[in-house]
């Protein structure tokens, strides 16, 4: 089991990363704005682009935030 609630996997070719939250796939990201909306959607309204790069909660695999090119 992973302990972070949100997992952003590796860059795809075209730059997009998987989102993975709570454990259910919910899409596609290309910007930390993107991650911020999906975390929104789910539940965390004030959730933004900063919040994105700072959290505890957020599993970065195959680079951080700043990471978007394979």
């Amino acid at each position: 089991m992973n302990d972070h609630p949100v997992v952003i996997y590796p860059p795809d070719p075209d730059g997009g990363r998987r989102v993975r939250i709570n454990g259910r796939f919910v899409g596609i990201a290309y910007t930390t704005t993107d991650v911020a909306a999906f975390i929104q959607e789910a539940g965390l309204q004030s959730f933004d682009d900063m919040d994105v790069v700072r959290s505890a909660g957020i599993e970065w695999q195959g680079g951080g935030p700043d990471e978007w090119e394979q």
